[in-house]
């Protein structure tokens, strides 16, 4: 029994050795292992280590070529920027191609009034001469296509577009600064005196009126005053009823003030200007001696070259930017406009067409011949292929028009209301509705992309005036005058100077050489204008081809101090 117990002592010991042995053998083999892995282990961990490493040491190195490259493009953009400044069209460049935009349609208004001339007379060929001019029509049309459309491809248009946003920037900041005073009573003064006859001098005519004194003011810096604000007449409330007054600080004169009458001279502190009444309008207006040197077509000297590259009637966008501030409408005012414009559906493409009837002075025009500009309009939009709704806005002084318009025209949309022309009768013009209208009717068509009119009248003018002011690109193309050129106002001339010879063919015409000066009179649209030559004061024909507009400049205060910044640039 013992023996039996000590055998399975033995084979108990055994079976522990056994399992002993095993569990260190298998803890062994299992060490092995995990040496194995750890070594791998490592040896992975030390490689991403590594890669890591090397990551973020080329990460450091993109950084540094990030940072340097950055800097870099800084400079280029701002070495850019600057010789983008400087390099702008060449200023014979710009003339050239308005010259030729210009020149071609001279050209076919001389080819189509002798056509239909000829037309007229050679009755037997009448057919022939008429599809003549429709041929000559289709290829006037695509040349002023081609000339347009070399502003789009070469390379300038966003230099354009900043010089027009950075001048008009300035303009408004010289004008709003020459009208604000921290101390009124100091201040010196222009004293506008507005004359009383409201009969030789309507509306239109008041706003040219100090539209002239404003210049005045700002030539001499001195604020701008409406010396006798009763006399303004138009409204019940006064001009500031529809306009924000002319100075925020200075309205009115102090009874202690010294008052000169013009010139007066630097030290007076008061000022006080009465201009002319101007002439009657129209082609057979008379010349007067304007009353100060500062004519309101005169340009700026230390703007006028910048002005002459970037515009093609750079006295238009000048006189433009002084309308536009004087004429800055209070919140009713443009409530009214804004009603207007949701009731008109007022959208672009659209032609404005003024017609004139009460009181025109110059001859009698039929709808027809302001509708015929309106067609080559839209005929030369629709050569890069677009279709366009046709449409128009009319104001008239005639509410049978618009009847007129909608029998004979029926494929065009027609904005614009009759009851506003029924206020636009001398009897009732003075009254506030119909100074409202008038003001409506001068808003959307100084809005509209071409005008046609006639240069005779002061709304068109105006609305001419206010478009090259507000636009940021040339406009000075976009009108057809059937009766006159361009003029500030009665008093005040516009030049052209030959640039060709000519050698006067009938008796109407005059003689020029290079470098004569003509008062322009009228563009008669028929390759010829009427002006007064300066040397023989003559009333004659001229080639207009052969003259350019002459840029009469002068030395106003630059208001040096006064610089822009790009945040007033964004506001833009």
């Amino acid at each position: 029994m013992q023996i039996y117990r000590f055998w399975q002592k033995i084979r108990f010991f055994f079976i522990l050795s056994c399992i002993y042995y095993l569990l260190v053998i298998i803890n062994l083999k299992q060490q092995q292992a995990n040496d194995i892995v750890k070594k791998k282990l490592s040896k992975e961990l030390t490689n991403i280590l590594f890669e890591l490493n090397y990551l973020h040491e080329n990460n450091t190195k993109l950084k540094q070529q990030v940072i340097f490259l950055t800097k870099r493009l800084r400079i280029f953009e701002k070495n850019n920027s600057k010789q983008k400044k400087l390099n702008g069209p060449p200023e014979d460049y710009e003339l050239l191609r308005r010259r030729i935009y210009s020149n071609t349609k001279e050209f076919w208004c001389y080819i189509s009034f002798e056509l239909l001339s000829l037309a007229m007379s050679v009755r037997s060929n009448k057919t022939f001469i008429i599809h003549m001019k429709t041929i000559i029509d289709e290829h006037y049309r695509s040349l002023l296509n081609d000339i347009t459309k070399l502003t789009e491809v070469d390379g300038y248009s966003q230099w354009r577009r900043k010089e027009y946003i950075y001048l008009s920037t300035l303009v408004k900041k010289r004008l709003r600064i020459s009208q604000t005073s921290e101390d009124c009573s100091k201040a010196k003064k222009l004293a506008c005196n507005l004359i009383s006859d409201r009969q030789s001098c309507g509306y239109g005519c008041r706003l040219h009126h100090l539209v002239n004194c404003m210049v005045i003011a700002f030539a001499t810096k001195r604020i701008l005053i409406l010396d006798n604000p009763q006399n303004w007449g138009f409204t019940s409330g006064g001009f500031t009823k529809l306009f924000f007054p002319l100075s925020n600080t200075c309205t009115s004169l102090n009874r202690n003030e010294t008052v000169l009458p013009w010139p007066g001279n630097e030290s007076v502190q008061v000022v006080n200007l009465s201009l002319p009444i101007t002439a009657p309008n129209g082609p057979n207006r008379k010349r007067r001696p304007y009353p100060t040197p500062f004519n309101s077509l005169v340009l700026p000297k230390d703007l006028s070259r910048r002005l002459n590259v970037l515009h093609g009637d750079p006295a238009v966008w000048w006189i433009g930017q002084f309308v536009n501030y004087l004429i800055r409408p209070q919140m009713s005012t443009i409530a009214i406009f804004e009603d207007y414009e949701f009731n008109f559906e007022f959208t672009k493409p659209i032609v404005g067409v003024h017609i004139r009837r009460t009181d025109k002075i110059s001859s009698f025009h039929r709808l027809e011949e302001y509708m015929y500009y309106v067609e080559e309009y839209y005929k030369l939009q629709e050569l890069n292929g677009e279709v366009i709704y046709r449409k128009i806005y009319l104001a008239t002084d005639d509410p049978t028009l618009f009847k007129e318009a909608y029998d004979k025209y029926p494929e065009y949309e027609i904005l614009g209301e009759a009851d506003l022309s029924e206020t636009g009768s001398i009897k009732t013009r003075e009254l506030d509705d119909s100074i409202m209208s008038i003001n409506i009717d001068i808003y959307f068509l100084s809005r509209c992309d071409y005008l046609v009119c006639t240069f005779s009248s002061h709304v068109c003018r105006l609305a001419y005036e206010i478009m090259n002011g507000l636009e940021l690109k040339d406009a000075s193309a976009q009108f057809t005058s059937l009766d006159d050129a361009y003029y500030f106002n009665d008093q005040i001339r516009g030049l052209n100077v030959a640039v060709l010879p000519h050698k006067a063919n009938r008796p109407q015409e005059m003689d020029l050489k290079v470098g004569d000066e003509i008062e322009v009179v009228e563009n008669q649209l028929n390759g010829y204008s009427k002006g007064i030559h300066l040397k023989t004061n003559k009333s004659l024909l001229y080639p207009t081809f052969k003259v350019t507009q002459k840029i009469e400049v002068m030395s106003f205060d630059s208001y040096s101090g006064i610089k822009i910044s790009a945040e007033e640039l964004e506001e833009e």
